[in-house]
């Protein structure tokens, strides 16, 4: 008996999808055994509603809708759909990229799950989705300025809260600190480690090691 193999699911899936959704679909590509497929902002719920409803693909279950940011393009966000169709056992990704001005369609009309996803990320990333039903905040606090999963969102923040006992309430107070951009270090704690926590005393032996002279 042949055993499942769901890469090659994804793959026939993907050229099913080319095949039957050519207006839609921008790319198909698999990345780390994922499939992916692109399409543009304005087909994207035509895109969604088929891959719900195809008897070929009943992705039934939106599972969450997230965002990547890379500044230095053009169209620096990418929205990211992750739907899953229980009945094929396949997952998939949908991807559409926008600007900081030109909102994404909800996807409210199609996944009623989208609701909430989309409130988060138009919160941590500014990305508006046209036509939600209940576009704001979920979890800054009111009257946050910003979104503060942006790369280029400082730090520090542009507000710091406190509780003033003289007014008694809470207050928001400009941030002194000056940070002009992010500093990433992407080498790991042990590159470059000449020595372990914990072994500080290891120099510090008197005696001669194991196999050697005294």
């Amino acid at each position: 008996m042949a055993s499942y193999d769901p890469r090659s699911a994804l793959q026939d899936l993907g050229d099913y999808l080319e095949a039957a959704r050519a207006q839609d679909v921008t790319r198909v590509e698999m990345i780390r055994g994922q499939l992916v497929v692109w399409t543009g902002r304005e087909r994207l719920l035509e895109l969604l509603t088929f891959l719900r409803d195809d008897p070929n693909t009943l992705f039934k279950q939106l599972v969450d809708v997230t965002c990547v940011d890379y500044p230095s393009r053009q169209e620096r966000f990418e929205v990211v759909y992750n739907l899953l169709s229980l009945k094929h056992n396949l997952r998939l990704r949908v991807k559409v990229t926008t600007d900081e001005d030109s909102p994404v369609p909800s996807a409210w009309s199609v996944f009623k799950s989208s609701n909430w996803f989309e409130r988060e990320v138009w919160d941590l990333y500014g990305v508006f989705f046209s036509d939600h039903p209940d576009l704001r905040r979920i979890l800054t606090d009111y009257g946050f300025e910003g979104h503060p999963l942006r790369k280029d969102f400082p730090l520090t923040g542009y507000v710091e809260v406190r509780y003033d006992e003289d007014q008694k309430r809470v207050v928001y107070e400009p941030v002194d600190l000056v940070q002009e951009f992010r500093s990433f270090d992407f080498i790991s704690p042990w590159e470059g480690m000449t020595q372990l926590p914990g072994d500080e005393k290891a120099d510090e032996q008197t005696g001669p090691k194991a196999g050697e002279g005294a």
